[in-house]
């Protein structure tokens, strides 16, 4: 990188304790509700020959993302946990037997994933507007 090209606010190399925390949140409940849609599924309490284990899969493909920080991924699992949200609350009330609790921290799990998410990308915003807003400020003229 040559001297004269300007680091850009997107070019930060640490994560600030808090979306530190906001990705772990989300990681974390992401890998428990795969776990959870698995062993559901699988042994728990599985609909027919456990095929429907397969809705589990699509919650791998936003893990490396989180992982690695893309702010994309974050912003589209907001808007794709909502399909597990609803197939949780369709399945807590109107299953009987332990689908009710199974399908109840599907819920749960799905509402800290949107959370996080969110969290996730309002502290980004903000850090990036902010760095955005000292980059013009160092650079204006001083009034003398």
């Amino acid at each position: 990188m040559s001297s004269t090209t300007p680091l850009t606010p997107t070019s930060r190399t640490q994560a600030s304790q808090r979306e530190a925390m906001t990705r772990l949140l989300a990681l974390g409940s992401l890998i428990a509700l795969f776990l959870l849609c698995l062993a559901w599924e699988l042994w728990l309490a599985p609909t027919g020959r456990g095929t429907l284990a397969i809705k589990a899969l699509p919650l791998l493909l936003p893990m490396l993302g989180l992982w690695r920080y893309r702010l994309y991924t974050f912003r589209w699992l907001s808007l794709m946990i909502w399909l597990y949200f609803a197939e949780g609350a369709v399945r807590a009330t109107s299953e009987a037997g332990p689908a009710v609790w199974l399908g109840s921290l599907e819920v749960l799990l799905s509402v800290l994933i949107f959370v996080a998410c969110a969290m996730h990308v309002r502290l980004r915003i903000a850090a990036a507007k902010a760095a955005n807003a000292d980059k013009a400020n160092s650079t204006e003229p001083a009034n003398a």
